[in-house]
């Protein structure tokens, strides 16, 4: 079963291969079997499949900063405003769909995504925009619950968070099917470098990543909250 898809598709084999893992060690646990996992890598599959190349998979593709983005008129589904929520915020994929209520400042225009939610495992505080704050607005309207953990872009399904899938959906209704939603990540951080004034830490720390090293980063206590507000503003 890995074989083929280790040829080509090597991320989405290793990925496969820790899932199926956990099958047999979960049924070990519960005494359902015996034995060595069948599908362990170290000292068992790494004999037998090819090691991974790195960077196969390449760059996920991105849009052309200069590219207008999907317009409103043709995007009005919740979907669409939180993938437009997401590009004016720089945001994953991730940090967007399991947003909540309670992480919204709306009086000092601030999304404070916690700790826990992000990549780095560092708290991540994001200054809205104006067009960002209008977005949340719209959001209001069609809020279910008062709860502060309410999700702001929540699913048909009552009180789960948006899938990560109607991100790309909401690009193919658009005509949109050679870029991928994680891209936008990186046009926003083409945009920064070509057109606007703003420092390279700047438009990193809107990214959340981690620039210098580690005497550096130790210096470096606050975040550029403003400067990043008027970058995301232009």
């Amino acid at each position: 079963m890995l074989k083929p898809l280790r040829a080509t598709k090597q991320e989405k084999a290793s990925r496969l291969r820790g899932r199926v893992e956990k099958v047999p060690a979960a049924a070990e646990v519960t005494g359902w079997r015996t034995g060595e996992n069948p599908a362990q890598w170290r000292g068992h599959l790494d004999h037998l499949l090819p090691r991974r190349q790195k960077l196969q998979r390449g760059h996920r593709p991105a849009m052309p900063y200069v590219t207008s983005p999907p317009s409103s008129a043709a995007c009005a589904a919740l979907a669409a405003r939180a993938l437009e929520f997401r590009m004016l915020t720089a945001a994953r994929t991730g940090e967007v769909t399991g947003a909540t209520w309670a992480e919204i400042d709306l009086a000092s225009k601030v999304w404070t995504v916690p700790a826990g939610r992000m990549k780095a495992g560092r708290e991540h505080r994001v200054p809205l925009s104006i067009r960002a704050i209008e977005v949340l607005n719209e959001a209001t309207k069609r809020r279910e619950s008062a709860e502060p953990d309410a999700h702001l872009f929540p699913s048909s399904r009552r009180g789960q968070p948006l899938s990560s899938m109607a991100f790309e959906q909401s690009l193919v209704r658009v005509g949109e099917t050679g870029f991928g939603p994680h891209g936008f990540r990186s046009s926003f951080r083409d945009g920064c470098g070509a057109c606007t004034p703003f420092p390279r830490e700047v438009a990193e720390a809107a990214l959340a990543h981690v620039v210098g090293n580690s005497v550096e980063q130790a210096d470096r206590r606050g975040d550029a909250l403003e400067k990043r507000r008027a970058m995301m503003e232009a």
